[in-house]
């Protein structure tokens, strides 16, 4: 038997070669309340995942064995009873050692990324001591795959097109006059998904956050298909400029809505990018935006997952910056009527409605409060996980670990990720409406951003003093005549929300 767990749900996880089923081997999916049991995921999150994995079970047919079960290890011994199963390496260092403590279960290699794990780590051994930069190796993937390439140099002669892709909203708009995100429709299998949720929680044996329905992400190979289709040919185009850009009334601008599809599966990530490309190569997209399409896939997402591997699971425990606070309870419950700050309020609504929102708000507004405010990383990256219809381990804990908090010491960036009120003004329409000012520090009207931005800076002065990329802030803490004032309130503020 072939074992597909949850998130290998594409075609690419059935052809033939390196570790794959044969196109006669009997196939077996688990369903494992206890994953479920184990964590509060949002609602959402639990309806697509398990929409997903029963879709791709009725396309299967007969193939497949789906075998719903209290945990894996019990669904397995149910279905394959002593035989040899085969699987793909998985995505979680958990799954990892569950199937490697398992009888006759063979692990093959990973599938669904462009890179196989043997050759980045030969790429990041050979530097030696120095810093894994994401873009060295983005520059990598880019010749290896031939992505956005004429003969040994980039297109245009430019590797990065960061500088063209940090444009604010535009003025005076409520959203970005571009065609809608792809939306799928729910079936039967969704109104079974739904009442089996309902019925979990009525009786004890799971509690969700957030709120469910009706889907808004792909649960199947075809509707994955039409997603992407639908932002190469109507949005691509504007994504580029405004993809670091927030709009309180357009949370998805221009981006493609396709990470949970990546995540599960369902796309493969050589064939997203090379659509993209197609489409700039045909006159259809910028160059702007596609590279920083391309860029977010070949070079983030791929970057991400390998460091996952590559640093192991110690990473996981990593905490330069010794931040112990637990999250509050109105975070943990996605209870954004609690909060009065409008930006944090308006993304931690996007989350509870929908388990998703774009990277920005969640670097510089999720990420950057929850930094300033010293809770604890391994805490932080757990709810990012749980609170996110793309979240998986391998996604959240470099993204959270490494970059939104900080707490590998640098391992992965070169600066913390953290700003005061006035990046949000620049890139967003959310200060205008809200009961604090950006410039404010002190006072009524202190931004929270802004003043914890100072807090943190001091907190941590002597850690980032030599931080070539933070020093001239940390310099400017000597000549705020208020900051004995900033420390004092952001001490009383504590964890109450802003």
């Amino acid at each position: 038997m072939h074992w597909l767990f949850g998130d290998q749900l594409g075609p690419h996880f059935l052809t033939p070669g390196e570790g794959g089923p044969g196109t006669e081997t009997p196939l077996l999916m688990i369903e494992a309340r206890s994953v479920f049991r184990r964590r509060r995921f949002h609602r959402a999150k639990a309806h697509l995942v398990l929409s997903a994995m029963r879709h791709r079970a009725a396309e299967l047919g007969d193939r497949v064995t789906y075998v719903r079960a209290d945990t894996y290890r019990q669904g397995l011994e149910r279905a394959a009873r002593g035989r040899p199963v085969g699987v793909h390496h998985p995505t979680s260092h958990a799954a990892v050692r569950l199937v490697r403590t398992l009888p006759k279960v063979t692990v093959g290699p990973a599938r669904g990324f462009l890179v196989p794990m043997a050759d980045f780590a030969a790429w990041a051994d050979g530097h030696g001591d120095r810093r894994l930069r994401q873009e060295d190796f983005y520059r990598w993937v880019r010749r290896v795959h031939d992505l956005l390439m004429d003969g040994e140099q980039p297109v245009a002669g430019r590797w990065n097109l960061d500088h063209d892709n940090r444009e604010p909203p535009p003025r005076e708009a409520a959203s970005l006059q571009v065609g809608r995100p792809y939306r799928p429709h729910e079936d039967d299998i969704d109104e079974e998904v739904r009442h089996d949720l309902d019925r979990w929680e009525r009786d004890g044996d799971a509690s969700f956050v957030g709120r469910d329905g009706p889907r808004l992400f792909p649960a199947t190979r075809a509707e994955a298909r039409r997603a992407l289709r639908r932002f190469v040919e109507h949005r691509l185009a504007t994504f580029g400029p405004y993809e670091d850009a927030m709009l309180a009334a357009d949370p998805a601008m221009s981006h493609s809505l396709l990470s949970s599809s990546l995540n599960l599966g369902l796309l493969d990530p050589a064939e997203c990018v090379e659509r993209a490309e197609r489409a700039w190569r045909e006159g259809l997209a910028p160059l702007n935006s596609v590279e920083g399409f391309v860029r977010q896939i070949a070079g983030w997402r791929e970057y991400v997952w390998q460091v996952y591997w590559y640093f192991g699971e110690d990473y996981r425990r990593s905490n330069a910056l010794r931040h112990t606070a637990p999250l509050p309870d109105w975070w943990s419950g996605l209870d954004a009527d609690a909060v009065r700050a409008n930006c944090l309020r308006t993304v931690l609504a996007q989350v509870r409605d929908t388990g998703w929102t774009h990277h920005i708000p969640r670097l510089m507004v999720l990420g950057s409060h929850a930094l300033q405010r010293g809770w604890d990383p391994a805490a932080v990256t757990d709810w990012f996980h749980r609170c996110f219809v793309d979240g998986y381990d391998w996604v959240m804990l470099p993204n959270v670990v490494g970059m939104s908090q900080y707490a590998d010491g640098g391992r992965m960036t070169t600066k913390p990720y953290t700003s005061g009120g006035a990046y949000v003004n620049r890139m967003s329409d959310l200060c205008g409406p809200c009961v604090y000012r950006p410039g404010d520090r002190t006072g009524e009207h202190a931004c929270p951003y802004t003043a914890g931005y100072w807090a943190f800076l001091d907190r941590h002065r002597e850690l980032l003093a030599g931080n070539q990329r933070v020093a001239r802030p940390v310099r400017q803490l000597d000549r705020l005549a208020d900051l004995p004032e900033v420390l004092e309130q952001e001490h009383t503020r504590g964890d109450t929300p802003p």
